[in-house]
């Protein structure tokens, strides 16, 4: 029997069980123990260290589990005869030097591309949202109290169906709820069976590109415009052209002109993101020509349409749309939560099984729990009822947010109200250079992204930025607002 040096410290964080484990494991790879050494019984092991029996055996479990000890009926515990080489040989060596010798991986063309290609920034704002980031609602007004209820009525139940493999096309039930709300609130052409829940509206655009273009084709994206739709269409392959957005939206004779043989057009009609404009009527008649006189497709991202404070929400495109050309988006990130990761999809019956079939190979299917959680809050009436409070706050902050400008960035930004969303551009002096003034406003703790960055082209022709107010309460909007004046001045 091989006498052992141990030490534990029973003051440690560490339970003692892991303690003993990696002292007789670092012993047995550091050659202390070699194989086939005979280890003292759990018995006398614990009377020796002053520690409780099963603790010893824990350890001994976790050791005899991964290969490191074997037990011999009759005869005892012993150090095991074949431990892999590799073990044998592991020596400690700093993690720096570990890093240094890693091989650097060597990406494909279309790996370099994805790591080259923006996306938006992971929030780290701890506890309280920070001014003025874009495109986060406001989560200190969502009912919190209620969605507990629901979900603990909902884990109760405990129901095969949501916690086993589920539909790759959604759970029906909110597939249900959210066509009936499409169809009454947002004019939508749709039976329920052609919507497909996804993770979000990323991954809608995603599989619209995957499954209706191949790679090499050519889509239109709007210029400006969200980069995450031309990351992930980028990411598929696909050659995205720039067409550039007017106080009517995006110009659909520049498209034609630009890209010809384009087959998809990716468009944000009800809200444009960033600038805020909303497609006219000519115009969207024009798009909806173009791809039924080219066989091409439409992405339309109706990400915000329900927060409009002048009028009713406007309807959507592919409400216009008579020749099943439009693929509609929506998301539940900017309604209830981002962390939620529910978005939807409405694609033409034909494809149904198809996109199904695209969806439960990207990730199986959306997870169930969450599904009927919100299939729940649509169906009793809490989904619109949400909405309808979220409009009023939201036009309160932005009054806010407009007014707290107007009063302390005259002559440096010039803020004016719009009819719906989420954020306003606040337009600078020409000859700034919104990127510079962005960074001096992040080091002085004020998200501002700049409008440049949304241009896929050579640029804003006028600076600006964008100030998202649904996300903070009053006092932190006039802060964010003083903060960045401080900025621009200083």
């Amino acid at each position: 029997m091989v006498p052992l040096a141990l030490s534990l410290d029973p003051r440690s964080a560490t339970p003692l069980h892991r303690q003993l484990y990696e002292e007789i494991r670092a012993a047995v790879l550091g050659g202390r123990l070699s194989a086939g050494a005979r280890l003292p019984s759990t018995r006398a092991l614990a009377a020796d260290l002053d520690i409780s029996r099963n603790t010893v055996a824990s350890a001994f479990d976790q050791l005899l589990a991964e290969g490191y000890i074997e037990g011999r009926p009759g005869a005892g515990t012993f150090v095991a005869k074949e431990l892999p080489e590799d073990l044998l040989r592991v020596s400690p060596a700093p993690a720096a030097l570990t890093r240094a010798r890693a091989p650097v991986p060597e990406l494909s063309r279309r790996g370099k591309m994805l790591a080259a290609t923006p996306v938006t920034p992971a929030a780290r704002d701890g506890d309280s949202p920070r001014a003025f980031r874009p495109g986060i609602p406001a989560l200190d007004a969502f009912p919190h109290d209620l969605w507990a209820r629901l979900a603990a009525r909902l884990y109760r139940q405990s129901r095969f169906d949501l916690f086993s493999y589920g539909d790759p096309a959604g759970h029906p039930p909110l597939r249900r709820a959210v066509a009936e709300y499409l169809r009454a609130a947002r004019g939508v052409n749709c039976r329920w069976e052609q919507v497909i829940v996804t993770s979000g509206s990323q991954q809608a655009l995603d599989l619209a590109a995957r499954l209706l273009l191949d790679p090499g084709d050519t889509a239109w994206v709007e210029d400006p415009g969200y980069f995450g739709a031309r990351g992930a269409w980028m990411a598929a392959g696909i050659r995205c052209v720039p067409v550039p957005v007017d106080a009517e939206g995006l110009s659909v004779a520049e498209g034609e002109l630009a890209a010809p043989q384009a087959r998809m057009a990716y468009v944000s009609p009800s809200h444009q993101y960033p600038l805020g404009v909303t497609m006219s009527l000519s115009r969207r008649m024009a798009l909806l020509a173009w791809a039924r006189r080219r066989s091409a497709w439409i992405a339309e991202d109706d990400y915000d349409s329900e927060f409009r404070y002048a009028g009713r929400p406007l309807a959507a495109l592919q409400g216009l749309d008579t020749s099943g050309r439009v693929i509609y988006i929506g998301t539940f990130s900017k309604v209830l939560f981002p962390a939620l990761r529910l978005g939807y999809m409405v694609v033409p019956e034909g494809a149904v099984d198809a996109f199904a079939a695209a969806r439960a190979l990207a990730d199986r299917h959306p997870p169930g729990p969450s599904q009927a959680l919100v299939a729940e809050f649509l169906a009793e009436g809490h989904f619109a009822r949400h909405i309808r409070r979220m409009r009023t706050l939201y036009a309160e902050r932005q009054d806010a947010l407009v007014s707290a400008a107007r009063r302390e960035c005259a002559g440096l930004l010039e803020v004016s109200p719009a009819d719906a969303g989420m954020h306003l551009v606040a337009w600078l002096p020409k000859g700034s250079i919104d990127r510079e003034v962005s960074r001096r406003a992040a080091a002085a703790g004020v998200t501002a992204p700049p409008l440049s960055a949304y241009y896929h082209r050579s640029g804003a022709a006028h600076p600006g930025l964008l100030l998202g107010y649904s996300s903070v309460n009053r006092r932190r909007i006039q802060e964010g607002v003083r903060r960045l004046t401080a900025a621009m001045i200083n």
